[in-house]
């Protein structure tokens, strides 16, 4: 993978041709299909089923992760491992105990990233820091799409990207993510963009053309 990771928010995707949108994701040079998983308890929505992921799965050899935005994110951790994610986020917030889920994350085999809402500080999050594979900072309060990008949120971005070699891990972000963001955050050491309506989905240019201005 070089350059940008870019990860098309599939919950934004047109579900009446999944399998084509797909597709011409994959053709047009998209990195990891992004899979947004809700409870309607830790998020008052709710997203993608397990029928979306095993559907998405059964189109695609790239990388797919979840993003569990559920309480208790542990308790299912390998359920979307058999379900073929290759990473799997989860909120540290909605967790009693997020090391070991972690450690259930390694133990499927899998990569992990933990995703940081608007008003978590990375200090309640640095013992993991050395633990994880991706930080994926919520540039909007998680639930729904369309919202505005939370300018508050690019001190923390910062201080995730000083540490982010020393430590291992990468930084995305996600949430209201527009060309003009993707263009900022690339700049100061964000590695990866999910990409929604703001950026990527509804748009007149084909994917091809859009992603290929991202990278």
């Amino acid at each position: 993978m070089n350059g940008n990771l870019i990860c098309p928010s599939m919950m934004c995707a047109d579900f009446s041709n999944l399998e084509k949108e797909v597709t011409s994701l994959e053709t047009a040079g998209a990195d990891i299909f992004h899979l947004d998983i809700m409870d309607g308890s830790f998020v008052p929505n709710f997203g993608m089923g397990l029928q979306d992921v095993k559907a998405i799965r059964g189109a695609t050899k790239h990388l797919i992760d979840v993003h569990l935005m559920i309480a208790n994110p542990g308790e299912y951790v390998e359920m979307f491992a058999e379900l073929g994610a290759d990473i799997i986020y989860f909120h540290p917030e909605a967790d009693q105990h997020p090391a070991r889920t972690v450690d259930k994350i390694r133990k499927n085999d899998k990569q992990v990233g933990i995703a940081l809402n608007p008003g978590t500080a990375v200090s309640t999050v640095e013992e993991l820091l050395p633990l994880v594979d991706f930080v994926m900072v919520m540039t909007v309060n998680p639930g729904f799409s369309g919202q505005t990008y939370l300018p508050y949120v690019d001190k923390k971005i910062k201080q995730l990207v000083e540490s982010k070699a020393k430590l291992g891990y990468q930084v995305m972000v996600d949430g209201a993510i527009s060309p003009q963001k993707i263009a900022e955050l690339s700049q100061i050491g964000v590695d990866g963009f999910v990409l929604g309506t703001s950026a990527l989905f509804g748009k007149k240019e084909p994917y091809s053309e859009l992603i290929s201005k991202y990278k």
